[in-house]
């Protein structure tokens, strides 16, 4: 008797092309975090006409999609597999016939290829049970977040009953620094924290052939950058991991005149909450100090995004099992440290166990793309094996925790039995 396994894989390869054509339509028309309405409307409809049901999130952007309809929405022990659907504000480079139809928006971060990949996942369990290939219960879930770039749309989904009845979720991410085929995987820690910092400087401006006679924000913002990159690293314990990047400066609109005023943007990340605390303090004091050196007003302010993600130890191991099923032994690699890169999939992982791996996209080593970058794209292969994995992961979840019930049932029907006589 063939294995769900081998019927499921088939399954996937099966329904690749419906998989790279949902994939590419969102590549072209590719939306910015909480604007994801034509995202959220075409996948209702593609998911819909695969029979599977779907709910549109809050304020229309994001779906819930159940497999086994009510009884799923009333059950317990729910396994939710999770993707994210927004866009960043970079201009697609790249010459192929999918490129960004949307000035200055692209999938930069193949949120449209995790899509897919969950799509897929949920198309073929269905596709399974229904031709009764699975005894297990069909209780999964599938969350297709907005805003997972602004730390937003974890918990707008969440908010909206997307975690009801779930007891543990799992999701992919593409990975440029990892051929098709391979996946990475750590237990524990997976990312870190992460804090907007916005600095606003006010100080008096003028003419820049007097800068003597105004108190010059831009001097105080350069003087703050070089102040916090230099003194940083020296108040923070070298074992401790802690990055800070500005990457937004906005003042002033004329050669000639000092402005009145400048903006900072940028980011905290760090993998201790404690070290995060004491760098915020370290943080508030320099700018203190940048501050009465140059007679300018300097205020921080910490918006809180996401916090880390932590890779459940069962789940990673339903994921390396199946990785290893799939792909071989020599297709997993450990990833031996944190990333200091965040994800809002932490407000999932914060509530329930889950866990997240790195997917392989590139096709050789010397055509990794970086995430974030204007020519960033993925070898549509690893969307077979992203759905693969992750409809293995969930379906192998469900077994075990129905054979973990029925051991329980067992167990205390021998107790009963023992009881009564």
């Amino acid at each position: 008797m063939q294995d769900w396994r081998e019927i499921l894989d088939q399954t996937v390869d099966q329904q690749v092309p419906e998989l790279v054509q949902l994939r590419r339509h969102l590549h072209m028309y590719p939306e910015l975090s909480g604007q994801e309405y034509e995202s959220t409307r075409y996948l209702v409809q593609w998911l819909e006409a695969n029979g599977i049901d779907a709910e549109v999130g809050p304020d229309a952007r994001g779906v819930i999609a159940n497999l086994n309809r009510k009884e799923s929405l009333d059950a317990a022990g729910l396994f939710a597999l999770r993707a994210d659907m927004d866009a960043l504000a970079i201009q697609d480079s790249k010459s192929v016939k999918y490129g960004s139809r949307h000035p200055g928006v692209m999938h930069a971060c193949g949120h449209d290829a995790h899509t897919a990949m969950v799509a897929g996942a949920l198309t073929a369990i269905s596709s399974l049970h229904a031709a009764g290939h699975l005894s297990c219960d069909l209780a999964v879930r599938g969350i297709f977040q907005p805003a997972e770039e602004t730390s937003e749309g974890a918990m707008h989904m969440i908010n909206a009953g997307a975690l009801a009845n779930v007891d543990a979720i799992c999701a992919s991410h593409v990975d440029p620094s990892r051929v098709v085929g391979k996946i990475g995987l750590r237990y524990g820690l997976l990312t870190a924290n992460c804090d907007e910092i916005c600095v606003s400087i006010r100080g008096e401006g003028g003419h820049s052939a007097r800068p003597h006679q105004t108190r010059d924000p831009v001097s105080a913002a350069a003087q703050l950058i070089n102040t916090v990159y230099l003194n940083i690293p020296r108040n923070t314990d070298s074992q401790d991991a802690v990055v800070v990047t500005f990457c937004a400066i906005r003042g002033g609109q004329n050669s000639n005149v000092i402005p009145d005023h400048v903006d900072l943007k940028g980011t905290l990340r760090t993998l201790d909450p404690v070290v995060r605390d004491a760098t915020m303090a370290v943080l508030q004091r320099l700018a203190e100090s940048v501050g009465a050196v140059s007679q300018t007003e300097i205020s921080l302010d910490f918006s809180a995004g996401s916090g880390a993600v932590r890779n459940d130890i069962g789940i990673s191991d339903i994921i390396m099992s199946e990785a290893k099923s799939c792909l071989g032994s020599s297709s997993i690699e450990r990833i031996p440290r944190p990333s200091m890169g965040s994800e809002d999939y932490a407000f999932f992982t914060d509530r329930i166990p889950g866990a997240m791996f790195r997917l392989g996209c590139v096709s050789t080593e010397d055509q990794r793309r970086g995430l974030h970058t204007s020519s960033f794209d993925v070898d549509e292969r690893c969307l077979a094996i992203g759905a693969k994995l992750l409809a293995r992961t969930a379906v192998s979840w469900l077994y075990r925790r129905q054979n973990e019930d029925s051991s329980s049932e067992i167990h205390a029907r021998e107790e009963i039995r023992s009881t009564d006589e």
